[in-house]
């Protein structure tokens, strides 16, 4: 819907905002565009551009910066990838350790945070639901610890509540039918046969049971792996270091991680690098935030996803370029391990 010098003229202003963190006046773009404009016309330009909420005039400044808007027509329609830039070997694969998929995604983190200067953040592969072995022990009265045993030796322990008391004897019985009957299969597996099963068991180790596999999926759920690392990073952006208020909140988010894999999890099922700018995501609400991901693979199978975090105001090229050569020598590490 722009035309032509408005295209570039928001192109550059976009482009010299993210270089040096100020708002652009009419005679710093001029320059920065190569138009020969008079001053006049480039701010009623600029004043078109605001109506349409492409930019915006901060208070203390005649100037103007992108808004989230601004920076997505920016980042659809204007944004020029310099392959020259970075290449892979900015990231050699052996630090990728690929008999060790877990040192992978660690030091993918670490590169990709490294690299940008921002957070970089890494899901690994969702694990399996299944359960090896269950055991149940009397906390308190309707209270019980569940403990759930992976097929790969791994301890998850879950409090439960629930409406009847049980006995240490009926404890145990309502586990060693669940390991003797269903030990092995995927936890979804186990809700499913338990709904059609239920007639069969007593009704209050019928309740008992479901009460357990509830809380053993949400254990395995939980066991989804973010690994995050350079959160300090935004200390020193200045887009954020002035309201720690905001900081304060931007390492809620990555200490508790729980919006950051359902970001990730969606991202996943998207081919390629993909940009969120501001709120877009409407899982990370920030508008302070922009977030560039891309899934990687195993043998072609898409298995998890990785990308960096930083402030609107990044450079896209630099990051997507980023991103997209990490995940790829993240796939091939994994590949090659298996």
């Amino acid at each position: 819907m722009l035309d032509a010098r408005a295209r570039l003229l928001l192109k550059a202003l976009v482009e010299r905002y993210i270089a040096d963190g100020q708002p652009v006046g009419s005679r710093t773009l001029s320059k920065a565009s190569g138009l020969e404009l008079s001053p006049a016309t480039i701010r009623n330009v600029m004043s078109d551009l605001e109506d349409l909420g492409l930019i915006v005039s901060p208070h203390t400044s005649a100037g103007r910066i992108p808004t989230a808007r601004g920076y997505r027509l920016f980042v659809d329609t204007m944004l020029t990838t310099q392959h020259d830039q970075l290449s892979a070997s900015h990231i050699t694969a052996p630090r990728l350790a690929p008999d060790q998929p877990q040192k992978v995604f660690s030091n993918a983190a670490h590169m990709l945070s490294s690299l940008s200067q921002f957070v970089g953040v890494v899901m690994a592969p969702r694990r399996t639901s299944v359960f090896r072995h269950i055991e149940f022990l009397r906390l308190s009265e309707k209270r019980f610890l569940v403990i759930i045993v992976s097929p790969d030796g791994d301890v998850q322990n879950r409090v439960i509540f629930t409406e009847a008391d049980y006995t240490q004897s009926q404890l145990f019985e309502a586990s060693n039918f669940l390991n003797s009957h269903y030990a092995g299969m995927a936890i979804e597996e186990v809700r499913e046969r338990l709904k059609n099963e239920v007639d069969a068991l007593r009704g209050e180790i019928a309740a008992l049971m479901q009460a357990a596999v509830k809380v053993s999926t949400e254990a395995i759920e939980s066991r989804d792996e973010v690994v995050v690392s350079g959160e300090r990073n935004l200390l020193a952006v200045s887009d954020f270091s002035s309201d720690m208020g905001n900081l304060r909140k931007l390492f809620d988010l990555f200490e508790q991680k729980a919006q950051l894999v359902r970001l990730l999890d969606v991202s996943s099922r998207a081919e390629g690098v993909r940009i969120y700018i501001g709120g877009e995501s409407q899982v990370i609400p920030y508008q302070e935030l922009s977030v560039v991901t891309a899934p990687y693979e195993v043998d072609g199978q898409v298995v998890g996803t990785l990308g960096v975090i930083g402030p609107m105001r990044m450079p896209y090229e630099k990051m997507i370029q980023i991103v997209d050569i990490t995940s790829k020598l993240v796939s091939s590490a994994l590949s090659q391990s298996k």
